[in-house]
C-alpha cells in the first residue's frame, strides 16, 4: 500500500480503550466439546466500529474456546489491523501474544504466520515480515494477506524488481482489492501513473464492501493529490468518507487537499480530528505545518513535540521509528538526531524514501555535497514525489547547480503545488531567488 511519508500504513499502531487483555483470557481450559464458532469477518477488511466489534466477538469466542487456533490468529491480526485505524503501539504486545498462542496450538498455521508478518511490518521489521510472509505462503500459496505482505515487505526493502514479480504472481493467485492496491503502488513507483490509476479504478468497481470501497477510493484520492489534481482527490476522499465515515486516511487526505487549495479552516478541522483520534507522525506534522504556514508557531511546535512522544511510545513497544525520526527532525527538530536516524534506516533498507530522508538530513547538517547522490537515488526509479523534487532542488542549489535546481523546483511545484504548506512556500521562494518561473 502506498506509504504515508510519516507514519506509513504498514507502521500504524493501535489502542482499544477498555478492551479485554489477552492475559485475562483463560489459556489453559481443558479440551472439551466447543460451542459453535462465532462467524467473524476478516479483520483486515473491516474498519472503525466494525473492527472493534470483531475484536470483542473474537475475545468472547476465545473465552469459550481457548484452544481455537484460528480464533487466536484472527484476534492477533485484528490487533495489528487496528494499528491502521487508531494509533497507539501498546497493542502490539497483545497481538504478539495472540499470534504466539495460535502457533503454539497449531505450528506452521498460515493465518498466524501471516499475522506475525503483519506485526513485523507494523513494527518496521521488513526483513522479518518478508521471511514470515514467505513461511505463510509455503504453507498456503493462496493466503491473500501473505501475498500482499510479501509485496509490502519487498517494496519497503527497496527490492522493487522483486516486488514487481511478486505482485504479478499475487494477481495471478488471488486477484482482489488487497492485491490490486499493491499492484497500483508498484506501478506508481515505476513511474506508470496512468496504469496505476487504471488498476485502482477497476479495483473500486470490483470492491464489494463499504470498507473496501473506502480504502480504494482513498488510494485514488492520494494518487490524484500527489499529482496536483485536488478536485479529483477531494471527490475520491468524499466517496471514501461516505462509505466509511471513520476512515482516517481519507479524512487526512481531504485535509491535505483542502490545505493545498487554500481552504485552511476546513483543512484544520479535518487534521485536528485526525490527530485527536490517531496522533501519528504524518498527521501531526501535517497539522503543525499548516499551523506554521498560518503564522501560529506556538501551535505548530506543540504538534511537532507530540511526534517525539509518539516515537518514545512506539519504541517502547518494539517499533523501529528511525524513518519517522529522520523526516520530522530534519525539518522540525534536531538535525543531528535526524542524521543518525536516517543513516541507520538507510543501512537497513535502501529505498526511495530512506534515500530522500538521508539526503535531506545531510543537507540539514550542512553536508549538501554528500547529500547529492542520495537525492538523485531517491528520484531515479520514475516515482514522482514533489517533496523529493523539492529536496533535490534545494540540495542542487546549495551545491551551486542552479540550472538543475530550477528544473527540480519547477517540477515539484508543477507536480503538486500544495505538497506541503511550508515546503511549497520554501520551494517557491528559492525558485524565485534562482530566477526561475512557475
Amino acid at each position: 500500500m502506498a506509504p504515508n511519508r510519516l507514519g506509513t500504513s504498514v507502521g500504524a499502531v493501535v489502542v482499544l480503550a477498555g478492551a479485554l487483555t489477552l492475559g485475562s483470557l483463560t489459556l489453559d481450559a481443558p479440551d472439551s466439546p466447543a460451542p459453535a464458532r462465532v462467524a467473524v469477518a476478516d479483520p483486515a477488511r473491516l474498519g472503525g466500529a466494525d473492527l472493534d466489534r470483531a475484536v470483542g466477538a473474537l475475545q468472547a469466542q476465545l473465552r469459550a474456546q481457548p484452544k481455537d487456533f484460528t480464533g487466536w490468529a484472527a484476534l492477533g491480526t485484528a490487533y495489528v489491523e487496528q494499528a491502521r485505524v487508531k494509533g497507539d503501539p501498546s497493542r502490539y504486545p497483545l497481538a504478539q501474544r495472540a499470534l504466539a498462542r495460535s502457533l503454539d496450538l497449531r505450528p506452521r498455521h498460515d493465518a498466524a504466520l501471516a499475522g506475525r508478518a503483519a506485526l513485523a511490518a507494523a513494527r518496521h521489521d521488513f526483513t522479518g515480515a518478508l521471511s514470515l510472509a514467505r513461511s505463510a505462503l509455503a504453507e498456503n500459496p493462496y493466503n491473500e494477506r501473505a501475498l500482499a505482505l510479501r509485496v509490502d515487505a519487498l517494496v519497503e526493502l527497496g527490492r522493487y524488481g522483486r516486488a514487481w514479480s511478486a505482485v504479478r504472481e499475487a494477481d495471478g493467485r488471488r486477484p482482489g482489492v488487497p492485491v490490486f492496491t499493491r499492484y497500483a503502488y508498484v506501478l506508481e513507483l515505476r513511474g506508470e501513473v496512468a496504469q496505476a490509476r487504471s488498476v485502482l479504478t477497476r479495483a473500486l468497481a470490483s470492491a464489494s464492501s463499504p470498507a473496501d470501497r473506502a480504502y480504494v477510493a482513498t488510494e485514488l484520492g492520494h494518487l490524484a493529490r500527489r499529482h496536483g489534481d485536488y478536485k479529483t482527490a477531494l471527490r475520491h476522499y468524499e466517496l471514501a468518507l461516505r462509505e466509511s465515515p471513520s476512515a482516517l486516511p481519507a479524512l487526512e487526505g481531504r485535509g491535505r487537499a483542502r490545505a493545498a487549495t487554500g481552504r485552511t479552516d476546513a483543512a484544520l478541522r479535518d487534521l485536528r480530528e485526525v490527530v485527536r483520534r490517531a496522533p501519528l507522525p504524518g498527521s501531526l506534522v501535517a497539522l503543525g505545518e499548516l499551523y506554521e504556514a498560518s503564522g501560529r508557531s506556538g501551535a505548530a511546535r506543540e504538534q511537532y513535540a507530540l511526534v517525539d512522544a509518539w516515537v518514545a511510545l512506539a519504541r517502547a513497544n518494539g517499533v523501529n521509528t528511525d524513518l519517522e525520526t529522520a523526516l520530522a527532525s530534519a525539518d522540525h527538530g534536531d538535525p543531528k538526531a535526524a542524521l543518525r536516524a536516517a543513516r541507520a534506516e538507510y543501512a537497513r533498507r535502501a529505498t526511495v524514501h530512506t534515500a530522500d530522508a538521508l539526503a535531506w538530513a545531510l543537507h540539514a547538517n550542512g553536508r549538501s555535497d554528500e547529500a547529492l547522490p542520495y537525492t538523485r537515488e531517491a528520484t531515479a526509479t520514475g516515482y514522482r514525489d514533489a517533496a523529493f523534487l523539492h529536496h533535490r532542488g534545494t540540495i542542487e542549489a546549495a551545491t551551486g547547480r542552479d540550472t538543475a535546481a530550477r528544473r527540480s523546483l519547477s517540477a515539484a511545484l508543477e507536480l503538486d503545488p500544495g505538497f506541503s504548506p511550508t515546503g511549497a512556500r520554501a520551494a517557491k521562494a528559492l525558485l524565485g531567488r534562482l530566477g526561475g518561473a512557475l
